[in-house]
């Protein structure tokens, strides 16, 4: 198993657990100890976690202040991404222009949307090679490249948001709350808003690990489109914007 593959391995038993003892994960991962224990240093490094005696903590903190890099965002609470990456799609229409935020949720849309004849615009890096795969049209906005997330930001990317229309709009957050989606990063927000203010119809896509929680900037209202997400809400989530729900 390679590093970031345990590592992932490690991130994803703290979403489920909390926390974690370095035995659990010689037993579950089937590694040494030291293996173990260099695993754990190199995940409180990049302040994903805290390591305290016999084991680790998630770091909740970092979660909402900070992106994760790509590579470890990719197989967190992949389930439920696929889940509401197929709900998701099932909204859009044939013949359609729509834009997919930069993510790991907007990457698993794409292989149901071949047959859809559709014109796809993303600022998202790591979306481009999964369209070409499915010969989607597709057009990525230029900008500032933002490697750890793996999209293009800035005044650029907001410019050249402003000649398109969208149908349909699917924006990933990093939190949500009764006041509204955010992310750490103000230059990416001034992206989802833009993309927001060019579509018919707004999707936000969250899974259960961004509920109740809140990051730097908030860049949208929940009044603005449809949440779909993994898990039922409060009923005062229902009184301000509509909500789908996986199956």
């Amino acid at each position: 198993m390679l590093n970031i593959e345990r590592e992932n391995s490690i991130l994803e038993l703290l979403k489920q657990k909390e926390s974690i003892k370095i035995k659990e994960i010689v037993t579950l991962l089937n590694i040494s100890e030291a293996t173990a224990r260099r695993d754990l240093s190199s995940l409180e490094k990049k302040e994903l976690l805290k390591r305290v005696h016999g084991g680790a903590i998630l770091n909740i903190s970092s979660n909402i202040s900070k992106d994760f890099n790509i590579q470890y965002r990719k197989n967190i609470n992949r389930t439920e991404k696929e889940k509401i990456a197929k709900l998701a799609v099932s909204f859009i229409q044939n013949d359609s222009c729509i834009f997919l935020d930069a993510g790991t949720t907007t990457l698993e849309m794409i292989k149901y949307l071949k047959a859809l004849n559709l014109k796809v615009v993303t600022n998202g890096l790591n979306l481009i090679e999964e369209l070409e795969n499915y010969e989607i049209e597709s057009y990525l906005i230029g900008g500032k490249i933002k490697s750890k997330t793996s999209c293009t930001t800035g005044f650029s990317a907001v410019e050249y948001l402003k000649t398109f229309n969208f149908d349909c709009v699917f924006i990933g957050a990093n939190a949500f709350n009764l006041d509204g989606y955010s992310t750490p990063d103000s230059e990416e927000a001034m992206v989802k808003s833009q993309a927001i203010s060019r579509g018919n119809n707004i999707f936000f896509l969250c899974d259960n690990s961004k509920f109740e929680k809140n990051s730097f900037i908030n860049f949208s209202s929940l009044r603005v489109g449809t949440l779909i997400t993994d898990s039922v809400l409060p009923k005062e989530y229902y009184q301000l914007t509509k909500v789908e729900v996986t199956k």
